[in-house]
């Protein structure tokens, strides 16, 4: 699968923003090099925006219409306490608890998280 991985860079106000695809269908954009646009802490921006409601409900449809393999029970946890002082999430325990497919992190030279287009779109650091 890895073979069929095909890279590239969108240039944005200054900024690479890196994207890929596997099937040519469903793009992944980089939020980590979209939140460099607004800070020197990428990961703090991204997990800032995924506590809030709003954006925790809209990851949460996107996974219910596109993932057979999404955990709703988990997700209702989640939702319950979205937008709480206290409630906190990060791409990873997003991924790991309700199986996401619309985010996804990689480590590396050119890791990163990246989120599906639909996603990444209503990204606002």
């Amino acid at each position: 699968m890895a073979n069929n991985i095909k890279k590239d860079v969108i240039h944005a106000k200054g900024f690479d923003i890196g994207i890929y695809t596997i099937d040519y269908e469903n793009e992944f954009i980089s939020l980590t090099d979209i939140a460099k646009y607004k800070s020197n802490a990428p990961n703090d921006v991204i997990k800032n925006w995924m506590r809030g409601r709003e954006t925790l409900e809209f990851l949460g449809l996107w996974e219910s219409l596109h993932n057979p393999d999404f955990k709703p029970v988990e997700f209702d946890g989640f939702r319950s306490e979205a937008g709480l002082h206290a409630f906190t999430m990060s791409p990873t325990k997003w991924i790991e608890s309700v199986n996401a497919i619309g985010i996804v992190t990689k480590a590396g030279r050119y890791g990163g998280t990246y989120a599906h287009s639909d996603i990444a779109l209503e990204f606002e650091p």
